[in-house]
This record gives structure tokens, sequence and C-alpha cells, in this order.
């Protein structure tokens, strides 16, 4: 397919989602590089073998995936007109990310009962690694969130329609990624204690 061909909307949707997908690119390096740390960290003679994440981060990856599955029950409504059922899974897909959030704090909670702080005498080289990737990923949940409220926002002023709904798109895939991105860190910080 020719990516100058089109009317100029369609031009500017195609250049929007490049974009978007260079932005992703970049993101998916540099969460790569952050585990390709946590594997070469895990050579040290301080490094916890035995270390095990917070429950509260199963019941947030679960949160995050119905996220998932609401933002898509979202679109399809607004694909088929039905403003309601869209206004819904957008509000709802809203409440699990954050939701969500609060569960990766209630995590950190977990991680410091048990005896490991970020920083400090009580800190350790594999807990304050399991902080740092959450917490970057955390920062990316927030701009999804922030991405999702302009949505809610343009979709209540009706600049939505089924054969125009751009930003909600954009807002979807993004959202989608950050979901998978994270299904991704837990599964790896889950089942990695097993391999080394």
């Amino acid at each position: 397919m020719d990516l100058t061909q089109g009317t100029s909307e369609e031009k500017r949707a195609r250049s929007k989602k490049m974009m978007l997908w260079f932005a992703i690119g970049s993101l998916v390096m540099s969460f790569a590089g952050l585990l390709s740390a946590f594997i070469v960290s895990s050579q040290r003679e301080d490094w916890l073998t035995d270390f095990q994440l917070p429950d509260a981060f199963i019941v947030s990856t679960i949160i995050i995936l119905a996220s998932s599955l609401t933002f898509i029950v979202a679109k399809r409504a607004l694909g088929q007109n039905n403003n309601q059922i869209t206004s819904f899974g957008l509000l709802l897909t809203l409440i699990l990310g954050i939701t969500f959030v609060y569960y990766q704090f209630l995590g950190f909670r977990q991680i410091v009962e048990a005896g490991y702080n970020f920083t400090g005498p009580t800190s350790n080289v594999t807990m304050s690694f399991i902080y740092l990737i959450a917490i970057a990923h955390i920062a990316h949940v927030v701009a999804g969130l922030v991405c999702i409220l302009v949505v809610i926002f343009n979709h209540f002023r009706k600049k939505y329609t089924p054969s125009k709904m751009l930003g909600l798109e954009l807002a979807a895939i993004f959202w989608h990624f950050i979901d998978l991105l994270w299904l991704i860190l837990f599964l790896f910080l889950y089942f990695f204690r097993y391999i080394i």
C-alpha cells in the first residue's frame, strides 16, 4: 500500500499511527535494557534466588488484562454507534487502570513489609530492580490514563463517530501495549527465579 495515497485525513492518521509505533518500539528497547540489566545483575553474590513477587502484583495483572477487554468493548460499541456502552467501557477502563496502580503500590507495601526497601541498608539489588521495573511501567500507565481521560472528554463532546475515531484508536493501541508489557514483565519476574 502506498503511504502517500489517500485524503489528507487518511495520511495524517497513518502518520500518527506510525509515530505511535516508533514510540512503542523505543519503549520496548528501554524495557529490554532493564530486563537485560536484571539478568546480568543476577550473577551477583548478593542476588536473591528465592524472591517472591507480592500477591498484589498478581491481582494487578488480572485487573490490567480486564481493562484491555473493557477498552475493546468500548471501541466495538463506538463502531456500532452505541454511545452508552462506549461511555461505560471507557469509564470502566479508567477505573480499572487506576485500580491497577493502587494494587501496584499495595505490592510495594508488601515488599517493604517483607523487609526490603528501594534504597538504604534494608534494600537488596534484586528487589530494587523489581521496584524500578514496576515504577517505570507505572509511569507509562499514568500516561495511558491521561490518554483515556482525553478520549473520555472527547467522547462526551461527541468528537468520535464510527468512521472517525483516530484518537480512541491511538489510545487503545497504547493501552493494549502497556497491558501486554506488564504481562510480559510480570511473567519474566515470576518465572526468572526458577531458571537461575
